[in-house]
């Protein structure tokens, strides 16, 4: 990482930049509406993107709080962005603290940054420490990684001359009020996907096993994350369904996304990479209709071997909740890989041979035993591992 410290000397040449941009007025003030190149907002902003890597920024320290940088989403968004359908389509936030380092022609709409001070003639500050980011910086460091050749604009609204107490206003509003969209929301959307994907296959998969009478799971899934009126037995979310299955077909769920978007064909995997995503091959082959039927044939056994619990929807009861769903699916290639080779259509027999194996009765799969949260989910699913692989 370059010095910091020197980061903050002024440039040696004058810099400046030119965009277009529409200046709306609320009540806080002005506002600058400006499509940025990747390239030039990086630049503008590399220093402020930079230090919340490593102390806190002004904005938190006037407000009390700490908001680092979160280096494992930076990482994911560095290969988001070069996928073929990426889009920031909301607008990063920045602000600049003064304004004579920034002018606006009313008439041809054009805003111009600078390092130079108005009526200067040698640069005064660092151009990469012209702007605070206010929202984005996750995005903006992100965008570091990108190496297509195509344009990738992102939206700025840009505060002109707001002093600490304003830009704290502003990001308090933006990142501590803003309601997020349910993951169960989000799954259900890639049913409108025209491509294939590991989590649309995980959709149709937990839509379908709702959906078909004869399966364990019928009318069991929240499909939005919320209780569908006239239903009281969705006792697991969609999310957590998706969640728990993708890891058995895809190592990287968005780059096989990507890469089928591009009309690329994913490679079989080898024996190997089996061990760990026994279902990936049946994705490649697009038999998510195997897929299905294999997670039926595991929870029909589970049904069979622990009917009354399966079938309890009391309050002390766990194992048809999250935290036995998530317990189940967590040994799901264990068992499934044990009884059969990966791809095949295991039968409810096998699988249910393998749980006959516990020693837990229907009355262990209680709250008490199996505290709420992921100690007694832990907890289930070492007891049922101890027990059936010995």
């Amino acid at each position: 990482m370059m010095n910091l410290a020197l980061e903050l000397q002024p440039d040696p040449d004058p810099i400046e930049e030119k965009v277009a941009a529409l200046k709306i007025h609320q009540p806080i003030g002005d506002i600058y509406l400006a499509a940025l190149d990747h390239r030039l907002l990086r630049k503008i902003t590399r220093f402020d993107v930079r230090r919340v890597m490593r102390d806190e920024r002004d904005i938190e320290a006037y407000l009390g709080i700490q908001r680092p940088l979160n280096e494992q989403r930076v990482t994911d968004l560095e290969k988001y962005v070069n996928f073929v359908d990426a889009t920031f389509p909301t607008a990063v936030i920045l602000a600049i603290d003064k304004s004579d380092f920034v002018s606006y022609d009313e008439e041809n709409r054009q805003l111009t940054f600078t390092n130079t001070r108005i009526g200067d003639e040698r640069p005064s500050i660092a151009i990469a420490n012209l702007c605070r980011v206010i929202d984005g910086q996750h995005r903006i460091a992100g965008l570091d990684e990108y190496h297509q050749s195509g344009k990738f604009e992102v939206m700025a609204a840009i505060f002109v001359g707001v002093d600490i107490a304003d830009q704290a206003y502003i990001f308090a509003t933006v990142n501590l009020e803003q309601t997020k969209v349910r993951k169960s929301l989000a799954f259900d959307l890639f049913e409108l996907a025209r491509t294939r994907s590991p989590i649309k296959t995980c959709h149709n998969v937990a839509v379908a096993l709702d959906t078909i009478e004869a399966s364990p799971l019928y009318r069991r899934i929240k499909r939005l994350g919320t209780a569908t009126p006239g239903r009281d037995r969705e006792t697991i979310t969609q999310s957590t369904f998706v969640e728990g299955l993708v890891t058995y077909i895809s190592p990287e769920p968005k780059v096989d996304r990507d890469l089928l978007l591009r009309g690329q064909t994913l490679e079989p995997a080898d024996s190997d990479s089996l061990r760990r995503f026994p279902l990936r091959n049946l994705f490649i082959k697009g038999d998510d209709v195997t897929i299905a039927r294999v997670v039926q044939n595991y929870f029909e056994a589970v049904r069979n071997r622990w009917t009354e619990a399966w079938n309890d929807f009391s309050q002390g009861n766990m194992l048809n909740k999250t935290n036995g769903f998530r317990a189940l699916m967590s040994l799901f290639g264990r068992v499934y890989t044990h009884v059969g080779a990966p791809g095949d259509l295991v039968e409810v027999k096998k699988f249910e041979e393998m749980f006959r194996r516990s020693k837990l009765t229907d009355r262990d799969f209680n709250t008490e035993r199996f505290v709420p949260g992921t100690s007694g989910e832990t907890k289930l699913r070492k007891e049922l591992a101890s027990e059936i692989f010995g």
